[in-house]
């Protein structure tokens, strides 16, 4: 009689540590989906901010030393990620090809100026920073004029910072929703051991003692867990770089680390935190009460 009780036990606790497994994976994995999305929608935008120019005119009596050694100035700069100089006649020529016919015939002489266009980088592709940079340049003894896209810098702003937080309230509630159902169910394989952890108690062991084991435990389902959600979202990377290419998801090493990293700390935290407490529940409790 004894003995199938114990195989009953035996098979209540694998299947409930086969249940928190499957907590903790699913839930790390939409984590991680999560995490994918959040770092991946940063490397998008920075691309879309830092193809925005921002371009100089320059006046007409600078000459060609000058206008060399302001560009090796700018180069220095540290909004500066790259460096683009157009002659007036190299623009003559690329509008010419624009419109279709040669406007130099008719005028008789090129009204365009030199310019540098200056492709920022994505940390200063922001409507205060660019005015200030517009502001300085304006003040340049070599620029004529400045010119970017305001209204495609206010809009891109504001839907970068829109999307940002939505994606932050979102990451929020599911890192609620991992906390909660990864807590319960690990509170559920301590349940099951609630007698012992009192009879421990009972002969004398400490709660530090008694709790370390089922800590240990818990972080271990934690990380088996962990590479269970880790290989489905590979799984989803595998296909996402199939089907956009252009991402280059599985070439973007640094992101992937990133998500891998915060899928095992998130492994480690939760269950780290979600044992303690609940231990620290049962081992709090009078002997009359292990039976509610």
């Amino acid at each position: 009689m004894s003995s199938k009780f114990e195989s009953y036990q035996k098979r209540r606790l694998a299947s409930s540590y086969i249940s928190v497994v499957i907590s903790i994976a699913l839930v790390l994995f939409m984590l991680g989906v999560l995490g994918l999305v959040l770092l991946k929608s940063t490397t998008v935008s920075d691309r879309v901010k830092e193809k925005i120019a921002f371009t100089l005119f320059l006046k007409d009596k600078v000459n060609r030393k000058q206008i060399n050694g302001f560009k090796d100035s700018l180069v220095k700069e540290d909004f500066a990620r790259r460096i683009v100089y157009t002659s007036k006649a190299q623009a003559a020529k690329k509008y010419s090809k624009e419109i279709g016919e040669d406007f130099l015939t008719f005028l008789g002489e090129n009204p365009l100026k030199n310019g540098i266009d200056i492709y920022l980088k994505a940390a200063f592709v922001t409507p205060e920073k660019m005015e200030v940079l517009e502001a300085r340049f304006l003040k340049n003894q070599f620029v004529a004029d400045v010119s970017y896209d305001k209204p495609l810098i206010n809009l891109l702003t504001e839907h970068i910072q829109r999307i940002g937080f939505w994606l932050f309230v979102l990451s929020g509630f599911l890192a609620l929703v991992a906390i909660i159902l990864i807590n319960s169910a690990i509170r559920l394989t301590i349940y099951s051991k609630r007698f012992n952890i009192k009879t421990m108690q009972m002969v004398g062991a400490t709660k530090s003692f008694i709790r370390k084991p089922f800590i240990w435990q818990g972080i271990k389902l934690g990380f088996i867990g962990a590479f269970i959600a880790l290989i489905g979202v590979g799984v989803v990377v595998y296909y996402i770089d199939v089907f956009a290419p252009s991402l280059r998801l599985l070439k973007d090493y640094i992101t992937l680390s990133y998500v891998v990293g915060g899928v095992l700390l998130a492994a480690f935290i939760i269950t780290l935190f979600s044992t303690f407490f609940a231990t620290q529940r049962f081992l709090n409790l009078r002997t009359d009460e292990l039976y509610y």
